[in-house]
């Protein structure tokens, strides 16, 4: 019997780097796993709001070389708040999928936010101008935060720009990315951000647009990650209407308003959604066309990257051969 490897969250980071993260993801899209629906399951807490474990299995396809089977074990509790504490906790959990036995525990905070960005990162890769330079990110929480460098590892991106509706946070931010090279500054308006952007990634938990179409030039693509119920989200009708839209899978018409609610109102159609990031990393769609184009990447998150991730922590700092 192996050893029950556990990997902290330094050490899950550490052995997720961009680059050959958003590598392993491309080699794992194009391959696919066995992926059930994820499990939600409601936990009563009287007295407060009620809890949410929520259980995302994946594993290997029969064919493949190496069998894993992973579980990500979400715990969602919003009276944490009033405890001061994180409402989200997350643990996975790797088995070897030929035998059932546990081989490890990891940071499944980490492994949720590195693999998020690096799977917009790798969709902006092929959908993104290759000249790219000028990234705006809205949103400066956990999520956003990570986005200039996961950009960074896959563009030319030389100019940061950030926006968030709590100015404290951009500030942090961007005094961070100075910190760490990268020019980077405050966004006050919004919509000449956008307008100067060639990428804009949108990080956020708005419920109501924060990105307008009026204001995105030609050949901008948008990325967006936040707003992942069908009550939410970042951009407006004309976004979506103008764009060329791209998922990372197909449960995002099912899931997020940015394309929930433009379908259900008919301002697009299921035949607007032009692929998947399994479709892009297949080449069995075609991504952008032009210069001019919009395109648009919506993710809702998969168990898929989860364990592409996982895979790449236990073995370690890259894609395993």
């Amino acid at each position: 019997m192996k050893d029950l490897a556990i990997f902290n969250a330094k050490t899950t980071t550490e052995r997720l780097p961009f680059d050959s993260l958003v590598r392993a993801l491309e080699e794992g899209f194009a391959t696919g796993c066995q992926l059930p629906e994820r499990h939600h399951h409601r936990v009563e807490r009287p007295g407060e709001p009620d809890a949410t474990l929520l259980l995302m299995p994946a594993w290997s396809l029969a064919e493949d070389p190496q069998q894993y089977l992973g579980v990500k074990i979400v715990t969602v509790y919003p009276g944490n708040t009033a405890r001061n504490l994180p409402g989200l906790f997350s643990t996975y959990i790797l088995y070897d999928a030929a035998t059932g036995e546990q081989l490890a525990i990891m940071d499944g905070n980490v492994i949720t936010g590195r693999r998020t960005v690096a799977t917009s990162a790798l969709a902006g890769r092929m959908l993104a101008r290759p000249e790219s330079s000028k990234l705006l990110v809205l949103g400066a929480g956990r999520i956003g935060s990570l986005v200039p460098y996961a950009y960074r590892a896959v563009l030319p991106i030389d100019e940061v720009a950030i926006w968030s509706p709590v100015p404290e946070e951009a500030r942090l931010l961007v005094d961070r990315l100075r910190g760490d090279g990268i020019a980077a500054n405050v966004v006050d308006d919004l919509a000449t951000a956008v307008h100067e952007a060639d990428v804009v990634s949108a990080a956020t938990l708005a419920t109501e647009p924060v990105i307008k179409g009026k204001w995105i030039k030609p050949g901008t693509h948008v990325d967006l990650i936040g707003a992942f119920t069908p009550a939410m989200r970042e951009s407006d009708d004309e976004t979506v209407r103008k764009a060329s839209i791209y998922v990372d899978t197909m449960e995002a018409l099912h899931e997020p308003g940015d394309i929930v609610q433009p379908l259900r109102d008919g301002v697009i159609s299921k035949d607007s959604i032009q692929g998947s990031l399994a479709d892009l990393a297949r080449k069995t769609v075609n991504a952008r066309t032009s210069d001019s184009e919009i395109t648009l990447f919506k993710a809702v998150g998969s168990g898929l990257a989860d364990l592409i991730a996982a895979r790449m922590v236990y073995a370690g700092s890259g894609p395993r051969n």
